[in-house]
């Protein structure tokens, strides 16, 4: 595995040199924030060795290196899934390729259900935790000693800086922004009302198939972590309802504008160190 994010990273290099200081991964249906970057180089998946293929429909398969908010990042357009097929160290190999280019902090984004009775279609909410319900982790086998230690803390997975930050930036562009439990369950399908119930009971404010792997390898390497999931769904009781693909992503795009002017804006604010 070591040997493949090298060889990834050197790919990369042969293409650019420049160095991020953000890495951002985009969830379903919310790949137009690549519309604010000022795009200096973007590279499909398939060039880069041992990246996987994203075969959902709704994911584009682009690197972009860049600038937003007047600071260098590196996009994600399209992420990986359990349910795809993938290893959990496939799905994450991208985050360590970040972390080797130069990253110092991750965004994550992603569609997700909603569980919380307080929450509305489109809302967006900051991961302030989450339950991990993947039958892999990424972390499983021997550890990869130059990142990080074998048994890293999890005390606080998602940075409480940047959640802060967030929350004033939300409020200034006239937007609630929730704080919640995201619980990581393996799909592809979506889940059964009694489902919804158990994942409610537990604790989940959200559920959705992704983030949690990204999460768990970025604070393996001790990379802060700010993620925020659109409510493209809801599994509360008087919520549940036939859910198709295009539901998702007309919600999705619904909140796309939000979702963009708050990855900008929390982008913009961050310092060099």
């Amino acid at each position: 595995m070591q040997t493949q994010i090298h060889e990834a990273v050197a790919a990369i290099r042969r293409i650019t040199d420049a160095t991020p200081h953000i890495g951002i991964i985009l969830g379903t249906g919310l790949g137009q924030l690549v519309n604010k970057v000022s795009i200096q180089h973007r590279i499909p998946y398939t060039d880069i060795p041992h990246f996987p293929a994203a075969t959902v429909e709704s994911h584009q398969g682009y690197l972009i290196f860049g600038q937003l908010g007047g600071k260098p990042v590196v996009v994600m357009q399209g992420r990986f899934h359990y349910y795809e097929g993938y290893s959990m160290q496939q799905i994450t190999l991208p985050v360590r390729v970040m972390k080797l280019l130069g990253i110092r902090k991750l965004f994550i984004s992603n569609a997700a259900g909603g569980l919380n009775p307080d929450y509305q279609l489109s809302d967006l909410m900051a991961l302030n935790d989450h339950i991990n319900l993947l039958p892999e982790n990424p972390l499983r086998g021997p550890n990869m000693n130059d990142f990080g230690p074998r048994f890293p803390d999890m005390y606080k997975p998602y940075d409480e800086t940047l959640l802060e930050q967030a929350g004033q930036l939300a409020e200034t562009l006239g937007f609630p922004l929730r704080k919640g439990v995201y619980a990581s369950v393996t799909g592809p399908n979506l889940e059964t009302p009694a489902e919804y119930r158990y994942l409610r009971i537990i604790g989940a404010d959200a559920v959705g198939m992704s983030t949690v792997p990204e999460a768990l390898v970025a604070r393996h390497m001790n990379l802060p972590v700010f993620a925020v999931s659109v409510i493209t769904d809801m599994g509360t009781p008087e919520g549940v309802e036939h859910v198709t693909l295009e539901k998702v992503l007309a919600a999705a795009a619904q909140a796309e504008p939000k979702l963009t002017a708050l990855i900008e804006a929390l982008v913009a604010t961050q310092t060099e160190d």
